[in-house]
């Protein structure tokens, strides 16, 4: 099983994120309710992906980025900012902190499970 990480504060999205992936029968999702949360369960296990927004309380998502890269364990993971920040400046600062891609909200369920299979090779 590939080991994915949510990091998203709302319930709904949480969810629908969860069932994207989960349509990828080989894939085992965790989550985590903010940038707080996730750093207690990073250690915890050997994630192949993560999926973080960026507006949360605590801990947001842009500064777990920044954790997530100077990790020696996931300075290479790939990782997906899916937010309601549309703005360039929001999408290029994503970007050049080391997500991935950046997938703004409201977004199809298909768009998360295609780059999920294409980053994890599956």
């Amino acid at each position: 099983m590939r080991k994915v990480l949510i990091v998203e504060d709302s319930g709904a999205t949480r969810e629908l994120l969860r069932a994207a992936l989960e349509t990828l029968e080989v894939i085992e999702v965790h989550t985590a309710v903010n940038g707080f949360d996730a750093l207690k369960v990073l250690p915890r296990h050997r994630f192949e992906l993560i999926i973080t927004d960026i507006n949360m309380p605590d801990i947001n998502g842009l500064e777990l980025i920044n954790f997530v890269k100077k990790n020696p364990h996931y300075k290479d993971t790939p990782l997906f900012v899916v937010t309601s920040e549309g703005r360039e400046q929001d999408r290029d600062r994503g970007l050049l902190l080391g997500a991935n891609e950046y997938v703004v909200k409201p977004f199809a369920p298909e768009r998360i499970s295609e780059l999920a299979r294409r980053y994890l090779k599956l």
